[in-house]
């Protein structure tokens, strides 16, 4: 039986941090032995363009540098949603950030089988009432296996700093898909900003909290 491949695709605007991401999640798997392939792609605008990151990551061969099928993606702007939905079928699990990306706008694009609604208020739907609420015609749409909506930037600004949403994002990720232990990620996190943590701990703490509390949510969901 072939190593299964992990096929995971970030997405935002430039200067959201998605690069960070996968070059944490590339980092982690090779320290650990495994194969990965990271693939960066940037808008053709000079600013402000989509940036989408690509990450495979495999305990065996990894064929092809590129793929259309995420097992995770993660759009977490309104043109990463719109520019990504190429990458959605029917096994893949789909998160967004509806603090920054309005559920409707989702919803003209994107079915699932299951929808997740996680807001910094308490209160969700069902899928079933968040499709009746959207007008949902779902012959029209893309189906993937699972939505997940979830406000990572309101919980960075509101409870932990606005820098750390895009390592929220990174907790998320690991907590969908279980990859990566979370203490190589950890590890990974270090190496990449272990020169900012020694002038401020401060940062450090910040980081990890963001990881943590990302995995959690989405564990929490489970």
């Amino acid at each position: 039986m072939a190593d299964k491949i992990t096929k995971i695709a970030i997405a935002g605007e430039g200067g959201q941090g998605v690069q960070m991401i996968a070059e944490i999640l590339a980092e982690a798997a090779n320290h650990m032995g495994k194969n990965a392939i990271y693939i960066p792609n940037f808008g053709v605008e000079q600013r402000g363009g989509v940036s989408i990151a690509y990450v495979q990551i495999s305990d065996g061969p990894i064929g092809a540098p590129k793929f259309v099928e995420a097992d995770i993606l993660i759009p977490v702007s309104l043109r990463a949603v719109e520019r990504t939905t190429v990458h959605a079928g029917s096994e893949t699990v789909y998160i967004y950030d509806n603090s920054l990306v309005p559920s409707g706008e989702v919803a003209n694009l994107i079915i699932g089988n299951k929808y997740d609604a996680v807001t910094v208020t308490s209160g969700t739907e069902t899928y079933d009432e968040f499709k009746t609420s959207q007008g949902i015609n779902a012959d029209k749409l893309t189906k993937v296996n699972r939505v997940i909506a979830i406000p990572a930037n309101d919980i960075a600004k509101n409870e932990i700093h606005p820098r750390v949403f895009n390592i929220i994002l990174l907790g998320l990720t690991i907590g969908a898909t279980d990859v990566l232990p979370m203490d190589e990620i950890k590890k990974a996190l270090e190496a990449k900003l272990g020169h900012k943590f020694e002038g401020n701990p401060e940062l450090r703490d910040m980081n990890y909290k963001a990881l943590d509390r990302g995995y959690e949510l989405i564990k929490g969901l489970e």
